[in-house]
């Protein structure tokens, strides 16, 4: 006999500054994190939580019984990010401290004020494993690719064929992230409709996953793109995804091996080029080359009663060195091309960089072409 638990599990993130550029968390940003997740554990506030590090951006992992967009929980992770910028970023000169905080005053919900964020409200199963991935130097649309193999895709994942419980397929929801709409698509149906969407990352961008047969929700994507919000070039994205694992549900190596091609992302340095999803580690959560190439890393936990098992630092194996061996030679390949596309991005994502700046003293040369 299983008792019914519904428990919220948010992962909200935030680039508040790093060390030697933009190359990854301080150890004492992390540290006054945990102290303020721990008060609010303290007070009830929190059933549990993970505080980490992907690169330049601070991770929060809680669960909660608030609901989603609880603003009770989006205050605590706003605070707990302000708190860490003035006592730790700014005090110790840290690189572009603060630079996710797009706005001054908490508004209710974190959503839009810069911070990443991913949260599902499910009631747990007999057995609730999760995977909880994070990536630098790139945008939510990274996840596209990984999530059509995860979820569509009978080659990257057997269940979908041989589990009667995931055999019907999944449903999409597709945000379009410059009209701010969203869109369903049914899989394996409309299989084509999905691909014609998702494969323009840049715009389209995949939100959250149901399974087909009951509506479980099975997975959820941060969807934020900074230069919309600001207008400007303020850093990449870096999103977050938890996707829930096993038991009717994709397992834990079939959600894995989505990343064991190192595709193409946007990012990388000046959030200006098209490198490699690089799989990596906790420990390798860090950005060098180039300020990349791009990292993911994933962590896998067991839900019990809201209470974080683990975590398992699940790319932190040498199954995937393979992975990481080609994304160094994908990247070799794309510096190479320079400052040249398609190794640079295209002109449309270029106008929120700093290169119209660049361009524009050149306005005034252009002349008319006599024929």
């Amino acid at each position: 006999m299983h008792d019914t638990f519904r428990v919220t599990v948010s992962l909200i993130k935030a680039d508040i500054g790093s060390l030697a550029g933009h190359h990854r968390v301080f150890e004492e940003q992390l540290e006054v994190a945990k102290a303020k997740l721990k008060r609010a554990k303290e007070e009830g506030l929190l059933i549990d939580y993970f505080v980490f590090n992907c690169g330049d951006d601070l991770q929060l992992l809680m669960t909660h019984t608030k609901g989603e967009n609880s603003p009770d929980i989006h205050r605590l992770a706003w605070e707990t990010f302000k708190e860490v910028t003035e006592r730790v970023s700014k005090r110790l000169k840290l690189y572009a401290a603060g630079q996710d905080l797009l706005v001054e005053a908490f508004s209710g919900n974190i959503r839009g004020m810069g911070p990443g964020v991913a949260e599902m409200e499910i009631e747990e199963r007999p057995s609730e494993p999760i995977v909880v991935f994070a990536a630098d130097k790139t945008e939510p649309g990274a996840w596209n690719l990984p999530l059509f193999k995860i979820f569509a895709d009978p080659f990257n994942t057997a269940g979908l064929v041989i589990d009667p419980k995931m055999h019907d397929g999944f449903v999409f929801e597709v945000m379009d992230v410059i009209e701010h709409k969203v869109v369903e698509i049914a899989c394996p149906e409309e299989l084509y409709d999905l691909l014609a969407l998702i494969g323009t990352p840049s715009r389209y961008v995949i939100r959250r996953v149901w399974r087909k047969r009951d509506r479980l929700l099975t997975a959820v994507a941060s969807t934020t793109r900074l230069s919309l919000i600001a207008g400007r070039y303020v850093g990449k994205d870096d999103p977050v995804l938890i996707i829930r694992a096993q038991h009717g549900l994709p397992a834990v190596g079939e959600i894995l091996e989505a990343f064991a091609m190192p595709h193409l992302v946007a990012g990388w340095m000046r959030g200006s080029h098209h490198g490699p999803l690089m799989p990596v580690s906790l420990k390798d959560a860090k950005c060098t080359r180039f300020d990349g190439p791009p990292r993911v890393i994933a962590l896998g936990f067991q839900l019990c009663h809201g209470k974080l098992i683990g975590p398992a630092d699940l790319f932190d194996d040498p199954a995937f060195d393979r992975a990481r061996m080609l994304a160094n030679q994908v990247a070799d390949y794309m510096r190479q091309h320079g400052p040249f596309m398609p190794a640079r991005l295209g002109p449309d994502e270029m106008e929120y960089t700093t290169l119209p700046q660049v361009l524009e003293k050149l306005k005034e040369r252009f002349k008319p072409v006599e024929e």
